[in-house]
């Protein structure tokens, strides 16, 4: 009678261990797959900054090269204003 009711709640626990082992497959599985989601989507935005920030990159020296392109003009048209208001001066 104590060996009968001791197997019954032994198989009653082995079942509910079972049902225990199911749940947390079920769980860890899930959690599993949003991992390889959030992995997925970290490379994807990953990639994308690095592709921002080359755009960016060559904006900067795109921008670089035009304000170069204009001080050396501004440069030059000082220079000849100058030489003019020197050889007026002189000539005068």
């Amino acid at each position: 009678m104590i060996k009968s009711g001791l197997e019954e709640r032994v198989a009653r626990i082995e079942g509910i261990l079972e049902q225990m082992d199911k749940r947390f497959e079920g769980v860890f599985g899930q959690l599993d797959k949003r991992l390889d989601q959030l992995d997925k989507r970290l490379d994807q935005l990953g990639n994308h900054l690095e592709s921002e920030l080359r755009d960016l990159r060559l904006d900067l020296r795109d921008l670089r090269k035009d304000l170069n392109y204009r001080f050396y003009w501004l440069l030059g048209v000082q220079m000849s204003m100058w030489i003019t208001i020197i050889i007026a001066i002189l000539l005068k």
